[in-house]
């Protein structure tokens, strides 16, 4: 995957985490730096790069705290000023205060799914896929945030594509329950189910 931009802004509410003005000014800064990597308000273009948007402050925090301590694979990108980088490297110097900070400034925001093309009859066919594997932990077709499972609705389908590959490689784990589900599943159960978060817009 080249020249995938994964970026992690530093913004976050002074009246939620009791930031002072300093603190609050440095963190808009970053943000403002990082803006084309996840996009303005947390929703990019790069369809390599995950809608973050909306997520619940528990699962997002997780993730940050899992890159920081190489407990998820980190993909090396190109930056923005042509070096290479992944999430590993931008998360090692977060503070915890730091992860909890973005968070929750992150699940402030609505998510919105992005528009892209699908073919009508795989994703149908992922639906029925979803309902009878995944909805148990990924509620209302992928949807509900009160999960803390992510959101797969309407997330670009080339991440989505990315995460699945490292969940069946076994480069990114997983817990007994969905690994049991994933290794069940064929290339063609895969796309479908690919067809079918990204039919929901």
């Amino acid at each position: 995957m080249d020249n995938r931009k994964f970026c992690i802004t530093l913004f976050a509410s002074a009246a939620l985490l009791g930031f002072g003005a300093t603190a609050q000014a440095d963190a808009a800064a970053t943000a403002d730096s990082c803006n084309e990597c996840h996009g303005v308000a947390g929703l990019g273009a790069d369809k390599g790069v995950p809608n973050i948007a909306g997520l619940s402050e528990y699962y997002h925090a997780d993730q940050l705290y899992f890159y920081r301590d190489g407990d998820r694979p980190c993909v090396d990108v190109q930056a923005p000023d042509g070096s290479t980088t992944n999430m590993c490297t931008i998360a090692a110097d977060m503070s915890d205060e730091d992860i909890d900070a973005i968070a929750a400034h992150y699940a402030g925001m609505p998510f919105a799914p992005a528009a892209q093309a699908f073919d009508a009859a795989l994703a149908e066919a992922g639906k029925a896929i979803h309902e009878r594997d995944c909805e148990k932990c990924h509620t209302d077709g992928g949807s509900n945030i009160d999960d803390d499972a992510g959101i797969l609705a309407g997330q670009w389908m080339p991440y989505m594509d990315m995460t699945f590959k490292m969940y069946m490689s076994g480069e990114r784990s997983q817990d007994d329950q969905m690994k049991k589900k994933m290794d069940a599943l064929g290339e063609d159960d895969l796309k479908a189910l690919l067809h079918y978060y990204a039919s929901q817009q």
